[in-house]
């Protein structure tokens, strides 16, 4: 059992920055691939990035060049640095830890892009 909980949303301008941090407790936190994902409203959850165990790295094609996702294991800490926000990067996201048949979910929290 993986418990996650996210930090770091809130409201920014176009174009500003934001860096989001979901903290893993309950389990060993490098077992897991680790993600990002984020749902807007009327739309299904989309994957923006993922971290395996090993590092290596994916995103969605509309945040690559903008957003990082990195890991610290010693933290059991997800981070997913966000720059050069926009008006579509409006949503709920959620961190995901995966291993084989198992995936949890953190509660979400909220990023609004807004002028």
């Amino acid at each position: 059992q993986v418990q996650l909980v996210e930090s770091g949303g809130g409201l920014v301008q176009p174009g500003g920055s934001l860096r989001l941090s979901c903290a893993a407790s309950g389990s060993i936190f490098s077992i897991y691939d680790m993600g990002w994902y984020r749902q807007a409203p009327g739309k299904q959850r989309e994957l923006v990035a993922s971290i395996t165990t090993g590092g290596t790295t994916n995103y969605a094609v509309s945040v690559k060049g903008r957003f990082a996702i990195s890991r610290d294991n010693t933290k059991n800490t997800v981070y997913l640095q966000m720059n050069s926000l926009n008006l579509e990067d409006t949503a709920v996201y959620y961190c995901n830890a995966a291993r084989s048949f198992y995936s949890y979910w953190g509660q979400g929290t909220q990023v609004t892009v807004s002028s």
